[in-house]
């Protein structure tokens, strides 16, 4: 079947847009196809800093034909409905059309309508100049004269070509015909635009890849990235270097040429005595080039790899020398923000908060400050860090973030305090959590395991939650301005990775105490009552837990499942031990979740599991005809048949069981308790009618089945768990 090649060929496209440009006209053009009855076989989207392409393969030479039953007026309707109907169907006359029944409204005329289906390469030449004046470039342009004209082409820069060739592989292909914005396609492309700019005539994909990359053009991207990242490692190890790999620059590095040619520069030495990471970020943010690294010791080298666009007459000398003129001026002036900026001590820095706004609703930056350095002195217990360090790192955590290092290069903030804080001969848990604070950032983000950087980082991230829950600024489908996912996940993270055990439901009620001591009128007023600094701790705790803390505690439980379900575990599990009051201490809740999937693989815990739920169904049937809950212990000297004594003994040993099991937090112990229950509620449902004809005989079994319920929830709801 034929194959389709497009591409549009213009001036530059910003390395950042090229990706989502090429998923974008992927997208747009196949769905057109499909939409048009043109089902395809394989797509793939290329581009480069000059040219946006996309090869599609094996599209049907035509569309197929197709049958429409077009539903007319009823038999004997007026002479104008039957002609508008003829008219509309394509119909001579009545004699064409057939007439069905419809049971409740009569006779009715039937027109089948067939239409037959169109070449390919004509509806294809309708799509694309649609999809060129609809594409969603996040910034576009006009040029020329036209663009004074309405309606005007509008481009991400300047469109100069554009190849549309369409034909199966065997076969010369055809020009697919259209013009937009004055541009007729056809099928002459133009090499690299310094090495080989004369203008190529293309035939197919295949045609297309080799006579560009004679051309000095290397069409695919993800070839670019490779050829980039061999020459370079091979260059850093001719030398005895190692590179630094950064998959971010890589992807931009590919979108900046569309030859690339890898070559090595040298700054001087002496910039070394500045940060790695401060080396790093100046020379990849200003000049998108690579470091090098000491393969021994792992700390940079003065050199730097670049990726230029040209085969340069001297081998890139000039070329090499641009760049390490810019790169030095840009070293120089990071060297002078990092010592100006370990002048001033970060305690000194603190101050100026006060007058910098967090968030209208929450204050300021220096009483949020305050806030997480109170907050991190209450979890250190909880953490085993030392009170004293957990507060200060907390206190000067965000100190960096008015140095001028991070005011240039904001990425580094938390790094920068880090490194502040050690020339200022703070201790070493403090530095660290300094940097740490802020993590984990992502899901593949390393997860602090020093106790004060677990203290600072849990208090910075449950500060921001409490603040924003309690003036119902909460995420909403896919808008989470405060980045709240990432920092209920961060939380989960901390607490797990480091067996952290805490209620959170008693930790959202001391950030809460924070915002109350500073007396904060939005946060009071969303609790509904007027605390003033001194109030109980149980009455906030009562205010937070029913007006807010029970909200962001369903939050966590949600985060909790996303975080499990990638590892693996059900969801429903999670649930069915949430569910139960009380369960706030995300450690334990994992374990018993852990504990409960085990359990349920086993035949005893999925047998137990039918019962339960029968019992349940049960008892929602009957409490819903009777109007009224059984509950209460069934009287015993009701219980009549062996199977219901049993049940009766059975569940009092296992809840006993499991609740010692539960109080020990020995869950594999507590479901094992509950195992024991199989057998017996096994028996009661085959031998004992629950129903019986006798009303007080019926709801004394009904009492019996709501304590299975009740038993069961010494380690779980099982009415939650799904199966």
């Amino acid at each position: 079947m034929p194959d389709l090649l497009l591409e549009f060929f213009s001036e530059e496209i910003p390395a950042r847009m090229q990706p989502r440009a090429a998923d974008d006209l992927r997208k747009l053009v196949t769905d057109r196809l499909v939409e048009a009855g043109l089902v395809y076989e394989g797509a793939k989207a290329f581009a480069t800093p000059r040219r946006l392409a996309l090869a599609v393969h094996g599209i049907p030479a035509r569309q197929p034909d197709l049958k429409e039953e077009k539903k007319g007026p009823r038999v004997g309707a007026p002479q104008a409905a039957i002609d508008g109907f003829l008219k509309s169907a394509g119909l001579a006359s009545l004699d064409q059309a057939k007439v069905e029944k419809d049971p409740k409204k009569g006779e009715f005329y039937v027109a089948v309508v067939e239409k037959k289906g169109r070449p390919a390469i004509d509806v294809i030449g309708e799509i694309v100049p649609e999809v060129v004046r609809a594409f969603p470039w996040p910034k576009s342009m006009r040029w020329g004269a036209a663009s004074a004209q309405p309606g005007a082409l509008t481009w991400v820069r300047p469109l100069h070509s554009i190849v549309a060739i369409f034909g199966p592989e065997t076969e010369d292909p055809d020009v697919v015909i259209f013009s937009v914005g004055g541009i007729a396609s056809g099928s002459i492309t133009h090499g690299h635009r310094f090495m080989a700019p004369a203008a190529i005539e293309v035939r197919r994909q295949a045609d297309y890849m080799e006579k560009l990359e004679k051309a000095k053009v290397i069409v695919d991207p993800a070839r670019r990235q490779d050829i980039i990242l061999a020459e370079a490692k091979n260059l850093a190890f001719a030398q005895g270097f190692e590179l630094v790999e950064d998959a971010g620059l890589l992807a931009e590095a590919a979108g900046l040429v569309e030859w690339p040619v890898v070559l090595m520069g040298t700054f001087d030495r002496a910039f070394l005595a500045i940060p790695d990471e401060v080396i790093r970020t100046t020379i990849r943010n200003n000049q998108k080039c690579f470091v090098l690294r000491d393969p021994q010791t792992a700390k940079l080298v003065n050199k730097f790899i670049l990726i230029a666009n040209i085969e340069a007459a001297d081998g890139g000398k000039a070329i090499v020398a641009g760049n390490e003129r810019v790169i030095r001026a840009r070293l120089s002036d990071a060297t002078f923000f990092y010592e100006s900026d370990l002048k001033t001590l970060l305690e000194d820095r603190l101050p100026k908060f006060e007058g910098i706004v967090f968030h209208e609703k929450l204050g300021t930056q220096w009483q949020r400050i305050e806030r997480i350095e109170r907050l991190a002195a209450a979890l250190a217990p909880l953490v085993k860090a030392d009170i004293g360090k957990a507060r200060r790192a907390a206190r000067l955590c965000k100190a960096d973030l008015l140095s001028d290092v991070v005011g240039e290069f904001p990425e580094l903030q938390g790094l920068m305090g880090k490194y502040y804080a050690e020339a200022q001969g703070e201790d070493e848990a403090v530095a660290h959590a300094i940097e740490d604070h802020y993590s984990p950032k992502g899901p593949d983000d390393l997860v602090p395991a020093d106790p004060v950087s677990i203290a600072v980082a849990l208090a910075d991230k449950i500060d921001t939650l409490v603040g924003f829950w309690a003036i119902d600024e909460k995420p909403t489908g896919s808008k989470d301005p405060y980045a709240l996912r990432r920092a209920a996940l961060g939380v989960i993270r901390l607490v797990l990775s480091n067996g952290v055990r805490m209620g959170l439901l008693d930790v959202f009620s001391r950030a809460t105490e924070g915002y109350l001591e500073q007396d904060n009128a939005h946060v009071v007023a969303a609790l509904g009552k007027n605390q003033t600094p001194g109030s109980e701790f149980d009455a906030i705790r009562r205010s937070f837990a029913a007006l807010t803390g029970a909200g962001l505690r369903e939050f966590f439980a949600d985060r909790l499942k996303v975080q499990l379900r990638e590892q693996g575990a059900r969801h429903d599990l999670v649930d069915a031990v949430f569910s139960l009051e009380g369960q706030d201490d995300l450690f334990l809740i994992v374990r018993r979740v852990e504990a409960l999937g085990r359990f349920l693989d086993t035949d005893d815990g999925r047998n137990l599991l039918a019962g339960a739920k029968r019992a349940a169904n049960i008892l929602r049937i009957e409490e819903k005809k009777d109007g009224h809950a059984f509950a209460g212990a069934p009287d015993g000297a009701l219980l009549k048949d062996p199977e219901e004594k049993a049940l009766a003994g059975a569940i009092e040993a296992a809840r006993d069981d499991a609740a010692a099991a539960v109080g020990r937090e020995d869950f594999a112990a507590a479901m094992a308790a509950m195992a024991k229950l199989r057998p017996a509620v096994d028996a009661f449902f085959d031998k004992v009618t629950v129903n019986a004809d006798d009303k007080v005989l019926r709801e004394n079994r009904l009492k019996l089945l709501n304590e299975i319920r009740q038993a069961t929830r010494a380690v779980a709801d099982f009415s939650k768990i799904e199966g």
